[in-house]
């Protein structure tokens, strides 16, 4: 009998597996380039701390965001996710630490990973159905966090690769 912990767990590798496919070989100039004057970026704030450029609710029409502004993204949102579904709800978009370059952004990404990881690992099916929270204070079964992450690497993945063959073929024509 297949269990719907194995299946969410090789969901989420695959689709970890094709972001880091995606993010092979980055560099940081890839990472910091704006390829749209008033792009979405992580940066330094007025009071010395790294952050990156969000709103609630979204713009309409949302920013470009930047490489670097969809990697520090999709690591917090795991970490957060973690941290409030199965974690001790204690960090807040205030609190965490914002990855400031690459490497750090890089490691937040497979912290966050690891931990969703490790929390599927100790449910059970039984368990996928208990209610959990977000940071925003909504509850929902476990399972969904597994899958809004899956889903998340995927789309944001998709972008980043998108965005790398843009910035490829734009230095192209800067020789």
């Amino acid at each position: 009998m297949v269990r719907t912990v194995d299946v969410l767990a090789c969901e989420m590798a695959d689709a970890y597996d094709g972001l880091t496919q995606v993010l092979s070989g980055l560099t940081e100039a890839e990472f910091a380039w704006e390829p749209v004057d008033g792009s979405w970026r992580v940066f330094l704030d007025d009071q010395g701390r790294w952050t990156y450029d969000y709103a609630i609710p979204d713009p309409q029409p949302a920013p470009f965001t930047t490489i670097g502004w969809r990697l520090v993204h999709i690591g917090l949102c795991k970490v957060m996710y973690h941290e409030w579904a199965f974690g001790p709800q204690e960090l807040t978009w205030t609190t965490i630490q914002t990855p400031s370059d690459l490497g750090a952004s890089m490691a937040t990404v497979e912290r966050g990973q690891g931990l969703l990881v490790d929390d599927l690992a100790s449910l059970s099916d039984d368990a996928l159905k208990r209610r959990v929270l977000t940071n925003w204070g909504e509850e929902w079964p476990a399972w969904r966090i597994f899958t809004t992450m899956t889903a998340h690497d995927r789309h944001h993945g998709a972008e980043i690769g998108v965005l790398r063959n843009l910035y490829r073929i734009a230095g192209a024509f800067h020789v």
